[in-house]
């Protein structure tokens, strides 16, 4: 019997539903009696051929197009069969059934969530950051979301870190071979600037830090929640920000009961944006709720948009210039923001956002980093709260360079940093600790090795393709 990733397996490989076409995919050793018996002929490799799909008694399931990927040019390496059918529910199901009952003698089994991709990186076809990267172009949001993936897909991202690995290589043989001569070490390290070395890796880890946390924020988006009293404007800056009227709007306090999300993409960052209910003391059960909800929305988002109108500002504090000051919060805003700071504790970047500049006259005051006055009527300030927005999440200009990353790369990108400082630590006492330092590279490299595989623990791996669509 052969191991469970050696079976033959099969599964639909096209999303659910009515489509002009639907893919059937089958990867695995030996795949010719289900291609006799389904298509009814020997198929020519790599070439599409137009022919009947049949059933064991031979009636007609489908008509469509059959491609046989002999192993190990394929893209898991193994023998591959694509079946492409019309792309209605049931008539994939039959073709698939049909596959499965015509490999039963081989052990064709349906295949788990991402399997296909598992196998293409057990027989190298790709490594982890590849495969990782398939799935983030199939979620990708945005155009820049794509064009990331595509690039870490094609191996821009685990090239860098295969430099990073191939510097850390060479350290460690030179730090272990010194240990082999204590008497020489400190001559030997010095003549080959081993020092020299690790700062400069240190550089070169902080550039790909710097290109992975741009692409963790290009896949992950920004969640912004905007928050305030009853009637600030809430609703009306979140249509003003997705260019659609997705929230309703009116002058009766209270109209948001719950939560109204929509993703917008700012510079090709997603950016999840939450209109919640106003923030006020109710006896209305629902109106409770929504507060609720709120206060659970802003606890979890990346930053929060505390809504303030200006209207509600008398013309002293409006020609005074001081309407961004905090001191001239109203008590419920002040309630608010007292709230926020203590449920928050700094965590959460909070912007003032005073809003309904359209319908006051004042001096002409600078945005700062977390004040920003604008008119979610006229679009007045946008750009600049976009821009802030950006800044706060640390989010550049795009270099064509970024690639697509995940939270599991950053962390253990950090993990290296932290133990090449380490390693710079154990090198720069009097007497250098060399077998500490050996041990931090060790380390070092172990986790950069995590990122394209070629080192991590089963679980990972499990967990990784767990979270791909079954027919991927």
């Amino acid at each position: 019997m052969l191991p469970r990733h050696l079976d033959p397996i099969a599964a639909i490989a096209t999303a659910p539903g009515r489509a002009a076409v639907g893919i059937v995919r089958l990867s695995g050793r030996d795949l010719s009696g289900v291609i006799q018996a389904v298509c009814g002929r020997v198929l020519k490799p790599r070439e599409a051929t137009y022919l009947p799909f049949v059933d064991a008694a031979g009636r007609l399931i489908d008509q469509g197009l059959a491609l046989h990927f002999p192993a190990p040019h394929s893209y898991t390496g193994e023998e591959v069969l694509e079946l492409q059918a019309h792309g209605g529910v049931v008539v994939l199901q039959l073709l698939l059934a049909r596959c499965l009952e015509a490999g039963v003698g081989i052990g064709l089994r349906l295949a788990q969530p991402g399997e296909f991709t598992q196998r293409a990186f057990l027989n190298d076809k790709l490594d982890l950051a590849q495969a990782e990267a398939i799935a983030d172009l199939i979620d990708a949001s945005t155009e820049a979301a794509a064009r990331s993936a595509s690039r870490s897909l094609s191996g821009a991202f685990s090239a860098e870190i295969q430099v990073l690995l191939d510097a850390l290589t060479d350290l460690r043989m030179l730090v272990e071979a010194t240990l082999d001569f204590p008497e020489e070490e400190v001559d030997i390290l010095r003549r080959a600037d081993v020092q020299g070395r690790l700062s400069g890796l240190q550089d070169l880890l902080g550039q790909t830090r710097q290109k992975a946390r741009q692409g963790a924020l290009l896949r992950e988006g920004i969640k912004v929640v905007i928050a305030g009293q009853p009637n600030a404007g809430k609703s009306s800056l979140l249509n003003a920000l997705a260019g659609a009227e997705l929230a309703i709007v009116s002058s009766v306090a209270g109209t948001t009961r719950d939560k109204v999300q929509q993703t917008i993409q700012i510079e090709g960052v997603p950016v999840h944006v939450i209109d919640t209910a106003g923030l006020r003391d109710s006896n209305d059960v629902i109106e409770r709720l929504g507060v609720a909800r709120a206060w659970t929305e802003i606890e979890g988002a990346d930053a929060v948009l505390f809504l303030h109108d200006l209207t509600c500002l008398d013309k002293g504090e409006l020609d005074s210039g001081r309407m961004f000051d905090r001191a001239i919060f109203s008590e419920a805003d002040a309630k608010i923001d007292a709230a926020l700071n203590a449920r928050l504790q700094a965590r959460v970047p909070v912007i003032d956002v005073w809003n309904k500049l359209d319908a006051v006259r004042m001096p002409t005051v600078a945005a700062t980093d977390l004040v920003v006055h604008l008119s979610a009527k006229t679009g007045e300030g946008l750009d600049t709260l976009r821009a802030t927005l950006l800044r706060l999440a640390g989010w550049q200009s795009v270099p064509e360079g970024v690639y697509m990353a995940r939270e599991r790369h950053i962390q253990a990108l950090s993990r290296v940093g932290q133990h090449l400082t380490d390693a710079l630590g154990h090198l720069s006492t009097r007497a250098p600790q060399l077998d500490l330092l050996a041990e931090e590279l060790r380390l070092a490299q172990n986790a950069l090795s995590e990122i394209t595989g070629a080192f991590g623990a089963d679980d990972l791996l499990g967990f990784i393709f767990s979270r791909f669509c079954i027919g991927k």
